[in-house]
């Protein structure tokens, strides 16, 4: 036996020896040009072949070749690709990666990807290595935090509840492009991202262009955008599966895995995502499934398909309404407490949840028409389905005095809805009294985007293009839970007055918000020796139409509006120039118009108070930057200026009975302006550090009369005026500063630690309480201070490439406001706040084949 033993190690000695000698040892490190910083994830393949790997988060990597003499193709988005002949085993050093000109990828043309020390615009770029070891259990904004400009929170709590603001402007104000496709609600403009749960499993590059930005869509966002690239067909054959756990039962794992480039000129990408939890705050459990394909298929020379699907089916508890700091400080569980859950049956009922599903389909062709002419074109759907809980009836989820209620278990208790069900049941054939309730948003939208993009002599680019963008959204209020009544009566549809509505009947309102967009965007690039410039115009035309169902017969003209159009344009260019090797300077200046949302033409929630010369938003950007880049530092200077003239804004704030009043601000002006500075600097070959300082100062302009404040059924409640002139802008803080460093403990293990100060963020305020001229500031929330900690060790274990990942966010559970909304007198007494996530943490491993 021991001779058969030794006989099998000898054979199976052999053949591995005899394969090491046909095979080479390749290694190296991939390096960013301007920066001189290594580049993670950047695909090295054995060409002709599907053997390759990506570099570390350090540029690192080794490759075993199938052969002795090969050509090794190293490639990443945003960089000329280089290909690098070999012979035998080779430390080929550093790969400095050149960055692409203006125009020249396909990827770039589709998504506007900057480049450094090219494209004039202030940007910071986030790769799939530095995602997946920031995010642990946080939202995927949050991972954006150490970013100059960016305010992210987790805002409630709930899974996918995150919001993020950009140089003190809302989501809606903030451009999010999914692989160049638009993905901001065409009415309101918001973006929910809870929608896109697994994006982070399958993002590639992540690129925060603030300011006018780079886009070449027609008409461009005013804080910035916010650029995601995913994950295509990789030219490598592999994939990968992982799994972590976390704080409060989080739970995550799932798998991708890539064909590779095949012979018939197929390749495609798969990725699936699991995530449960109970999440930090009570009441807010989580599930949710994510999806992502690629399929593309490279029909000649000339012609490529790629296909590409991905979404998350997700629901989660919310904790829709802010308390007063002192509701926290009295209750048990403190700054993790939620009025808004309870149990029925013995089961968790959450009194507000969120459940969507939003999957997004495009189909893209790219042509090389000559050497040099392309044209990118993307057709996409998008459907959404789901919305938003809640209540109706009489209200009897308030927390009570003191805390004490009825309708509580315990003092400051989860809610006993079993006593509700047990009243709806005695009420009999008068139905119920209280109901849960969805707000729906379903949405139907389809797209086309085509570029077209040539290069005339050896300097000039012209790109020029079609955005063409069309949407209903399918707006309703369901019943979702009688609560043991038999019914629910209420006589708000005029086609069918006092009804008595079940269960996933549609009620309260149902109406259609119908929106079409057409833009055309053109834009001349120059690019010489050290100069690179730019000059772009763009218009669009939007329209919008109501069809309401419940508050007009249907006989009658006014349940359907006519269209309303919206003209907007848009000017805007910008220079660098590269002084040296180490210095670079840019400017960019633009002016556009754009039309305000749905409802700055539909004031009134009906087909009769209609705004149908509403007033275009204006706005004037301008800035300067300076950069620095050297063997060792990376720095960046950047000075902006935007003026924004009749503004539309939606403001959402807290009742003193729990429910939410909305006020529509039309023709408000407002002013941002403020200086950005961040830097890398690659102290010694294992320590890296960073760092950011943003000061923003950001203001409102004017007055407003006459501004109207509904509730959550969408009636009238108040008319007052609004004094707002110099007042800070509220909701994000104006004043943040990060330090990190990423040191390499050992061989491939990585300890990463941040920290990030937040200051002179102001509270929303409710605009009845600016009713008066003097009016004060809002509640100013202490600044705040947070440490967070990631580990990360890869290692070999047989034919896996092995990462362990540790994160700690909030490493010392401090206690903070992130988000408030001001109360009476604008003190700490009376404001209604969120409290941040105390100390939170997950662990996890990856195995890549």
């Amino acid at each position: 036996m021991k001779n058969i033993s030794k006989s099998l190690f000898f054979a199976i000695f052999m053949v591995f020896t005899t394969v090491s000698f046909a095979q080479s040892i390749v290694t190296g490190t991939t390096v960013d040009p301007d920066s001189n910083l290594p580049l993670p994830g950047v695909n090295v393949v054995e060409k002709g072949t599907k053997n390759g790997v990506s570099s570390d988060f350090d540029g690192n990597f080794t490759l075993k070749t199938s052969k002795t003499d090969a050509v090794i193709v190293v490639s990443y988005i945003g960089y000329l690709s280089k290909e690098i002949p070999v012979n035998g085993n080779v430390d080929l050093g550093k790969i400095v990666l050149e960055s692409s000109e203006f125009g020249l990828d396909e990827v770039q043309i589709i998504a506007s990807v900057a480049v450094d020390r090219k494209t004039p615009v202030a940007v910071s770029t986030i790769r799939s290595e530095e995602i997946e070891l920031k995010l642990g259990t946080q939202e995927f904004p949050e991972i954006l935090k150490s970013t100059p400009g960016v305010y992210a929170t987790k805002s409630g709590g709930g899974f996918g509840d995150g919001r993020i603001n950009l140089r003190g402007f809302e989501s809606d104000n903030v451009a999010v492009m999914i692989n160049g496709v638009p993905v901001n609600d065409m009415e309101n403009g918001a973006v929910y991202w809870s929608n896109w749960a697994g994006l982070s499993d399958v993002t590639s590059t992540m690129q925060v262009q603030r300011g006018l930005g780079a886009s070449k869509v027609a008409v461009p966002s005013i804080g910035g955008t916010i650029n995601i690239v995913t994950k295509t067909t990789d030219i490598e054959e592999g994939g990968s599966v992982g799994s972590s756990i976390g704080n409060d039962g989080y739970l995550k794992y799932g798998a991708t895995y890539s064909t590779g480039l095949m012979d018939n000129g197929f390749a495609a990408t798969v990725s699936a995502y699991k995530t449960d939890g109970n999440g930090y705050v009570d009441g807010t459990e989580f599930n949710a499934v994510s999806y992502f394909v690629n399929i593309s298929k490279q029909i000649n020379e000339d012609h490529k398909l790629s296909f590409t699907a991905f979404g998350a089916t997700q629901r989660h508890g919310q904790r829709q309404n802010r308390q007063l700091i002192s509701t926290y400080r009295a209750t048990e569980s403190g700054k993790r407490f939620n009025a808004d859950w309870g149990y029925k049956n013995g089961q968790v009922t959450h009194q507000e949840d969120n459940f969507y599903h939003k999957p997004q389909i495009s189909l893209n062709h790219f042509w090389d028409i000559s050497d040099k002419t392309t044209l990118s074109t993307v057709l996409y759907a998008s459907f959404g389905s789901g919305g938003g809980g809640g209540y109706s009836g009489t209200n009897k989820f308030g927390l009570g005095t003191d805390g004490v209620s009825d309708y509580r278990t315990g003092l400051y208790g989860p809610i006993d809805f079993d006593k509700i069900v047990d009243e709806n049941e005695a009420r009999g054939a008068f139905g119920s009294e209280t109901i849960l309730r969805a707000s729906r948003n379903d949405h139907e939208w389809y797209g086309l985007l085509s570029t077209l993009d040539t290069k005339i002599g050896e300097n000039f680019v012209v790109i020029g293009g079609l955005d063409f963008r069309t949407y209903k959204g399918i707006h309703f209020s369901e019943v979702t839970d009688l609560l043991g009544g038999q019914f629910y009566a209420d006589d708000a549809d005029v086609n069918n007055p006092n009804a008595t509505y079940k269960e996933g009947d549609k009620w309260s309102y149902y109406y259609d918000g119908l929106v079409n967009w057409l833009g055309v965007f053109g834009q001349v690039e120059y690019s010489k020796d050290a100069l690179s410039a730019f000059v772009s115009i763009s218009g669009s035309n939007t329209s919008y139409k109501r069809i309401d169902y419940f508050n007009y017969l249907d006989s009658d003209s006014n349940q359907e509006t006519d269209w309303y159009d919206f003209f907007g344009y848009m000017a805007k260019g910008g220079a660098n120039y590269n002084l040296t090797d180490n210095h670079n300077v840019f400017a960019n200046i633009g002016y556009f118009e754009k039309a305000g949302g749905f409802d700055a033409v539909f004031v009134g929630y009906d087909n009769e108070n209609i705004n149908p010369d509403a007033e275009n938003q204006k706005i004037f950007s301008m800035e300067i930057g300076y950069g620095y880049r050297s063997d060792k530092l990376s720095a960046n200077l950047n000075l902006y200026r935007t003026t924004w003239n009749d503004r539309t804004e939606t403001y959402v704030y807290n009742q003193p009975d729990g429910t939410n009043a909305t006020a529509n601000l039309l023709g408000v002006n407002a002013i941002h302006q403020g200086i950005e500075v961040d830097f890398v600097y690659r102290a010694t070959d294992k320590l890296r550090l960073t760092g950011m300082m943003s000061l923003g100062d950001w203001r409102w302009d004017n007055n407003l009369e006459n501004v109207e404040i509904y509730n959550e059924d969408q009636e009238l409640i108040d008319t007052v005026n609004l004094y707002i002139e110099d007042l800070h802008v509220g909701d994000a803080a104006q004043t943040t500063f990060a330090l990190g460093a990423n040191y390499e403990l050992l061989e491939n293990t990585n300890l990463m630690l941040d920290y990030n100060y937040y200051d002179n963020l102001y509270a929303n305020f409710d605009p009845s309480d600016r009713g008066t001229e003097g009016a004060p500031e809002a509640w100013k929330v202490p600044a705040y201070g947070l440490f967070d900690l990631g580990l990360s060790h890869n290692f070999d274990m047989g034919p896996f490439d092995v990462r362990l990942l540790g994160r700690m966010n909030n490493i010392f559970n401090l206690e903070y406001v992130s988000d408030a909304n001001d109360g009476t007198g604008s003190t700490a007494n009376t404001a209604l706040v969120y409290y941040g996530a105390g100390r939170t943490f997950s662990i996890g491993a990856k195995l890549n084949f």
